[in-house]
């Protein structure tokens, strides 16, 4: 399930938002405000060794960190890439936080770096954690081997929580466009997901626009995953649906007399999105982020349902989720690592099979390097994407909250 945040696919999750419990039920910028973390992408995911909310009194024990690994800013710092490994080996283990199993293919690129580095004990702290969260986990557990190492958070949050990062550029740092990181490397884009509508095909047909959710067929089952604003992905939703209808980041109202027609029409449904809504059919049309179709793809082909999703050309909303490491970070080196392996091509790839769209995809399919049947069926971004920023976040957001409620009802 989703990590949901406003804005971004993270942070507040009624869930994320707490959207559902999100992965698993199925399937990662702001920091205080509701509005502001609306602003790009969330986090989460999920675990099989020991986890921790990141709530009320820390539960870990004191820990020393090497101070030159906690200082190093580049590979450079430790000499060479085996001096890295080493010095991550001796330290024997990794805390990460925030990443479902199925965001995101999260749970195949964890196992990937368990099984590089099988001396490194992985310890997925709160699977659903919102950015917020993350931050909140690390300020409770600081100075204790509970703490995580490295974060997953959407773009508001990376952009006013930098004091919280220790800067550190990996080796891919020059093919991670200007764009999407901190120039002094506190973070930098990761992966994102394009806003989509998905389907039972068998149920439905094919769907080519958005009039076509207007006919009777669809009734009482079209769905956001989440309240606009208050979930991520809910909220990007809502800004493919209204580019469609001919609004944009300025002109919102668009989108709006959509979702009204489509309640009039009797198909709009505000049930919160889950596994068991989409197995049953309750919510037989729903607007996500590709990577959370992707995983509804994989889990109802299964059970024998023909689940399709797309975008739109002129509606490519996306939200890049970021990578940072805990400036207080109980195992320095370790997250160091961490963050050299997903720039590698064997993680970006990983991420791509799960339905993202990697930071360094252009550059892997430039240099050969892009997995070639993942390429063949991947949903890209196509022309222009759809961006705004933190102060448009915090707009949008408030005027969703001053019109969706009285217009749609809750």
């Amino acid at each position: 399930m989703p990590r949901n945040e406003p804005g971004s696919p993270r942070l507040f999750r009624l869930d994320d938002v707490e959207k559902r419990n999100i992965m698993n039920n199925l399937s990662k910028i702001a920091a205080g405000s509701l509005a502001a973390v609306l602003a790009f992408s969330m986090a989460a995911c999920g675990s099989s060794s020991a986890s921790s909310d990141g709530a009320g009194e820390s539960a870990g024990k004191a820990v020393t960190v090497n101070g030159k690994s906690a200082k190093a800013t580049s590979l450079a710092d430790f000499g060479t890439m085996e001096d890295l490994e080493k010095a991550a080996k001796e330290e024997g283990a990794l805390n990460v936080i925030a990443l479902p199993h199925d965001w995101s293919n999260y749970g195949e690129v964890i196992e990937g770096f368990k099984k590089k580095y099988p001396e490194i004990k992985v310890t997925e702290l709160n699977p659903n954690a919102s950015s917020k969260e993350e931050l909140d986990a690390a300020k409770t557990n600081k100075g204790t081997d509970a703490a995580p190492d490295v974060f997953d958070v959407g773009q508001a949050i990376a952009a006013t929580s930098t004091d919280s990062f220790a800067p550190y550029k990996v080796q891919a740092w020059d093919k991670i466009p200007d764009t999407a990181k901190d120039a002094n490397g506190a973070y930098y884009a990761d992966y994102t997901g394009i806003m989509s509508v998905g389907w039972n095909a068998d149920k439905y047909g094919e769907i080519n626009s958005l009039d076509d959710l207007l006919d009777s067929k669809f009734a009482g089952t079209v769905s956001l995953n989440g309240k606009p604003a208050e979930a991520g992905a809910a909220f990007n939703g809502y800004l493919m649906v209204n580019q469609l209808a001919g609004g944009d980041i300025n002109n919102l109202q668009p989108g709006l007399d959509f979702f009204k027609k489509l309640q009039e029409a009797g198909n709009l449904t505000t049930v919160d999105v889950t596994n068991g809504t989409i197995d049953s059919g309750q919510t037989g049309v729903v607007f996500d982020w590709t990577y959370n179709q992707a995983s509804y793809k994989k889990e109802l082909k299964d059970k024998g349902v023909n689940w399709k999703y797309k975008t739109f050309p002129k509606a490519q909303v996306v939200s890049y989720y970021n990578q940072a490491i805990n400036k207080d970070a109980p195992h320095p080196a370790a997250a160091r690592l961490w963050e050299e392996y997903l720039y590698t091509a064997d993680a970006q790839n990983l991420w791509f099979k799960g339905g993202a769209n990697p930071v360094l995809l252009d550059s892997m399919k430039e240099d050969g390097t892009v997995d070639q049947d993942t390429l063949k069926d991947a949903i890209t971004i196509e022309g222009d994407p759809v961006s705004y920023t933190n102060d448009d976040s915090t707009r949008i957001t408030e005027w969703l909250q001053n019109n969706w409620d009285k217009t749609i009802g809750n």
